[in-house]
């Protein structure tokens, strides 16, 4: 049934993924404007805009088609509003002698129909690979290109603006490398809003929200959306049905003694000591960085007053923030594993400690090569090639440059010949329940070192649309998906060892969790590609099926209700009382932030309006930190409980911060996040994307520092929300993290 499920949906992601390469938003050779022939940019232009774009952090400084950082714009909503309201402006004045917001409503309402046409119809030749603009267009991007020139490099005019996004100057070393950087923000933006051959939806799917030029949500969106919910009802009460007709048995009794007290720790087993204080080291660091990060949207240029954007700007620190968490979940989870596998086989293989100390060494490299790359690369000391091979890819989770992502690979491949020749004489030699669980701990293992090699199947000219699709798949199949088996296996072996759970119990249950974290979770990949330059069928199939990744969470309560319970066990079993209450932990934020907030922005409908925005981040914090970042510590727990049988533990440290952990993030989500993703939201519906991601509504900016039509501050959200005592000035939304 497994091998079915994943031959099924790795059949259909991959058919459907060749249709991305087919069907992405074509790089034209030209931009020509009409009549005169002018040359705008180049494919060239738009590539070196690209790699310019990689060199400033890429998506760790605001966001492309949704994706990216929180604290900047989505520059493809900020210029496609800023381009709209050029051209209506030069317009009105031409036509009526006045700015497009002091004319008359239905003169407006005529001008808005007439911008639609304007950009969304297609020019682009596929034999000549020309894309044609109008006169007007040009002098629109122009104006454009010049304001983000201008706020790329050191206009001091612009200092309040790069204060609020949390950008120093010289954030592009050049002009000219700025300029070439609006190449690639006009190509983004143009997918955003020209219509795609046989249709009158964009490239994007009409994202972003923008109702100057006619991007509203489809009703392919809207129904896409209910089926989803459907589908959802009708998968929980599948497995509610089949868990209640299903015979389950209780957990046996706690053994006399503890059976982990007589594994001999052998010298590997003991070698993986210095992982888990790395990984202590690394949650330091990422703590520390999110610190400045979040910082950074309160004052943008410094911190508490001290200029740290100097050396440590905003888009580096948020870089390794987002590198370090997957950087200390994954090494916790490897480290258990190299622990894990010669203690169930009985056996060490010959070198097997060189193998696991060899790892480590290269670890290191990996974490702080890659670190500096990217420090080099946002100072703009890297340029071209350098940049995307040994410095940023520009993508959030997958920033290290090539090299180091390659050498990452070839460790994930040498941890996983170190599992597999420790693992050996037990599969030799095992039978029955106890057998399968073991092949599916190997298959789990070799999933996670052979999955992260999908990162590599893009380069560095390739197509965004198509780079976005094997970023999904190390972003969601990698982390999501298989980290989830593995963990799955990994308790469920540590549970059997201690002779908490049956073997036989623990197999089935195994099984039928990775059954069903699969079977919506490998196809609902293509939830994250709905506006990526994919076509409608995509869209389709990432919002049904990932409404299925909810299904688990009907077991989650009765796990949780287990490992608590499995936590307030007497005797020796309370010797692992705090790993067992991180397990429950995992439990709450697998059904909180996994699920709930999962859920709250998965259908179409609602990604539409809430993609990049701080809904995105409670979904992103509670899912990645609150059930893998949970069980990464408690595994490394269990680890260390292992490797320290006899010692006696003070776990006063360990119930402070537990609570402190849980709590903080919480209060985190709750006090801060939400409340912002939530009113972020309302703006974006009512307005647009560009104004629920501006300076003028996330930092409540004085009018003279956003450059921002009149009518768009007197109307906006903040407008109505101060006026009837609801936000104060500056003050009211700075809680965004």
């Amino acid at each position: 049934m497994l091998g079915a499920v994943l031959s099924i949906s790795f059949a259909v992601i991959l058919y459907f993924g060749s249709d991305i390469y087919e069907s992405a938003p074509p790089i034209p050779e030209r931009v020509v404007v009409e009549g005169s022939g002018e040359l705008v940019h180049t494919r060239e232009d738009i590539l070196r805009g690209q790699d310019v774009w990689r060199s400033i952090g890429g998506q760790e400084l605001g966001s492309i088609w949704g994706h990216g950082a929180y604290t900047a714009p989505d520059w493809t909503a900020d210029w496609l509003h800023r381009e709209a309201r050029w051209i209506l402006d030069d317009w009105a004045r031409a036509e009526h002698g006045a700015p497009f917001d002091e004319i008359a409503a239905e003169r407006r309402a005529a001008l808005v129909e007439r911008l639609s046409g304007e950009l969304r119809e297609n020019t682009y030749d596929p034999d000549s690979g020309v894309v044609t603009i109008s006169p007007i267009r040009a002098r629109a991007l122009a104006a454009v290109a010049s304001h983000y020139v201008d706020l790329f490099t050191d206009a001091p005019e612009l200092d309040g603006l790069r204060e609020s996004y949390a950008m120093p100057r010289g954030t592009v070393s050049t002009e000219a490398r700025a300029r070439d950087m609006t190449a690639f923000f006009f190509w983004a933006t143009w997918a955003c809003v020209t219509e795609r051959p046989g249709s009158e939806l964009s490239y994007t799917h009409n994202w972003p929200p923008e109702q100057l030029v006619g991007n509203t949500p489809s009703g392919e969106l809207v129904v896409v959306s209910v089926a989803s919910m459907v589908l959802l009802l009708g998968g929980i009460g599948a497995v509610s049905w089949f868990f209640a007709a299903r015979r389950r048995e209780e957990d046996p009794e706690p053994l006399a003694e503890d059976p982990l007290a007589k594994l001999t720790v052998t010298p590997s087993m003991r070698a993986t000591q210095k992982y888990f204080w790395v990984v202590g080291a690394l949650i330091v660091a990422q703590m520390a960085t999110g610190i400045i990060a979040a910082h950074y949207g309160v004052e943008g240029g410094g911190f508490y007053g001290i200029p740290l954007d100097r050396w440590l700007p905003y888009s580096l620190a948020r870089t390794w923030h987002t590198q370090l968490g997957i950087f200390w979940i994954a090494s916790s989870w490897l480290a258990t594993g190299l622990l894990l596998a010669p203690a169930i086989a009985g056996h060490e293989p010959k070198y097997q400690r060189l193998g696991v100390n060899f790892l480590f060494v290269c670890l290191l490299i990996i974490v702080a090569g890659s670190m500096i790359g990217q420090a080099l690369a946002i100072h703009q000391q890297l340029t071209g090639e350098a940049v995307f091979w040994l410095g940023h890819q520009g993508f959030e989770y997958v920033d290290l440059g090539r090299a180091w992502q390659v050498f990452l690979f070839v460790g994930l491949l040498l941890w996983l010949a170190l599992m597999v020749r420790a693992l050996l004489p037990a599969l030799r030699s095992s039978r029955g329940a106890d057998r399968q669980l073991l092949v599916l701990f190997v298959l789990s293992a070799a999933a996670i070192g052979l999955f992260y090699g999908a990162g590599l199947m893009y380069g560095r000219e390739s197509n965004l649309a198509v780079a976005e699709y094997w970023r999904w798949w190390v972003v969601h199949l990698w982390v999501e998906g298989f980290f989830e088996v593995f963990a799955t296996v990994v308790i469920a072996f540590l549970f059997t060892r201690m002779g908490l759970v049956r073997v036989r119990v623990a197999t089935a249950g195994v099984l039928v969790a990775a059954i069903l974290y699969l079977v919506g979770g490998v196809i609902g990949m293509f939830h994250h590609l709905y506006f990526t330059g994919t076509r409608t069928v995509v869209m389709a199939l990432g919002g049904t099926f990932s409404a299925l990744e909810l299904m688990p969470l009907v077991l989650i309560g009765h796990e949780a209700h287990q490992n608590l319970t499995r936590a307030r066990s007497p005797g020796w079993v309370r010797a692992y009382r705090w790993p067992l209450l991180f397990f429950v932990a995992v439990a709450f934020w697998n059904l909180v932030g996994a699920g709930l907030f999962g859920f709250l922005i998965n259908p179409p409908i609602a990604l539409y309006y809430m993609q990049g925005l701080n809904t995105t981040s409670v979904h992103g914090h509670t899912a990645l930190f609150g059930v893998y970042g949970m069980l990464g510590i408690g595994l490394s727990l269990f680890s260390l409980r292992i490797l320290y049988m006899r010692a006696r533990w003070d776990t006063s440290a360990l119930r402070l911060s537990f609570w402190a952990i849980n709590i903080g993030l919480a209060l985190m989500v709750l006090l801060s996040l939400l409340p912002v993703g939530l009113m972020q939201t309302w703006a974006s519906v009512e307005h647009g994307m560009w104004y629920a991601r501006s300076a003028e509504f996330m930092q409540n900016a004085d009018a003279r520092r956003v450059p921002m039509a009149a009518g768009d501050r007197r109307h906006g959200l903040r407008g109505r929300l101060a006026r009837r005592g609801l936000v104060r000035r500056r003050a009211a939304l700075r809680l965004v993290a």
